[in-house]
């Protein structure tokens, strides 16, 4: 059985093993400084949003999600981060997220919920396939520098 809820402070070691896999996965260098950082802004729970999936007790997945303004419809919501422990996968923990994620939208009146991915991420593109649309968009980053 997967239980979806908030961050507590005892997740914190656990939770860094799930970022680290997350960055790792895209390849994304973060300082270590980095990780207290946003653990903290997670912690404050002000504008940006976590949660956990434990199973047996014990954290084996993360979502990172915040609420932004948009301008034709109500707020949207997007669901930046999704990790799953590799050895937890496949027994309903990402989805459990996803729906956690959703269902505090719908709290908060957004009219939608949205995220990215790489095209090459088969195994989570399976389940997104499931549970979500997509609409053909592709993403570019504009680097301004640092």
């Amino acid at each position: 059985m997967i239980d979806i809820g908030p961050l507590r402070p005892e997740d914190r070691a656990a939770w860094e093993v799930l970022a680290r896999g997350y960055k790792a996965f895209y390849r994304t260098v973060v300082p270590d400084k980095g990780y207290e950082e946003t653990w903290q802004r997670l912690q404050s729970d002000a504008e940006l949003h976590g949660i956990g999936a434990r199973s047996n007790g014990r954290l084996v997945g993360i979502a990172h999600y915040l609420f932004h303004v948009t301008f034709w419809s109500a707020d949207s919501c997007y669901l930046q981060d999704l990790f799953v422990d590799e050895a937890a996968r496949g027994h309903g923990a990402a989805r459990a997220l996803i729906e956690h994620v959703a269902e505090e939208a719908r709290k908060r009146g957004a009219a939608r919920l949205y995220w990215t991915t790489k095209q090459d991420n088969v195994p989570a593109r399976a389940l997104y396939d499931k549970v979500a649309r997509f609409h053909g968009f592709i993403r570019y980053d504009y680097p301004l520098g640092g």
